[in-house]
């Protein structure tokens, strides 16, 4: 086989549909458009979902109960294989992927799966590992550091054990303080109306 042998499969290609080229052509005259119409004029479409006037099925059907679409968080996907771009001890963060473009746009997080194999040892730091991920990573020698876990552990160390008793004396002090005003205040009196 050489090159100027080549062909295409058969069956592949197809001749050129020719439209308005008389009505031997077998799409002469209408051009396959039928007579008339909104679809027959150029550029004449109808937008999905479109029933001529009439109310459509979508607006139709009753719209009831609740809907997690709103809630749902979308995780930036990276797979071991494309990690293997770094160096080994590499810390493996958001912003080192940013700025290599493996990942793009606006997530709630990043979520490491556990798509090939990882070459060498890494530190990954990531929202959610998938336990694939964890095995590879921590077989090649890597560690995983989850953000879940470091963000509660700042908040816990940021929580001193002596604030707490303060806050609340304060808390209770404004209740009385609040109590006795609402005790102090006399009582409306009851004017009668004029008829």
């Amino acid at each position: 086989m050489r090159l100027h042998n080549l062909r295409p499969r058969h069956g592949s290609r197809h001749r050129v549909k020719r439209l308005g080229c008389g009505e031997s052509s077998g799409h002469g005259k209408t051009s396959g458009k039928g007579h008339k119409g909104q679809k027959a004029r150029s550029g004449g479409s109808i937008r999905l979902g479109f029933e001529g006037g009439q109310m459509p099925l979508i607006r139709r059907l009753p719209k009831r109960g609740f809907n997690n679409a709103a809630f749902h968080k979308h995780y930036a996907i990276v797979n071991l294989d494309d990690l293997n771009a770094f160096k080994a001890g590499t810390v493996v963060n958001e912003q080192l992927l940013r700025e290599s473009n493996l990942v793009r746009g606006h997530f709630a997080g990043i979520k490491i799966l556990g798509g090939g194999e990882l070459k060498h040892g890494l530190t990954v730091e990531a929202d959610k590992v998938s336990a694939s991920a964890r095995g590879k990573i921590e077989k090649a020698g890597g560690s995983i550091a989850l953000r879940d876990e470091r963000t509660s552990q700042a908040t816990a160390s940021h929580d001193d054990g002596e604030l707490a008793p303060q806050k609340a004396p304060a808390a209770a002090k404004r209740r009385s303080t609040a109590k006795a005003a609402a005790r102090a205040k006399p009582p409306k009196k009851k004017t009668p109306r004029k008829s």
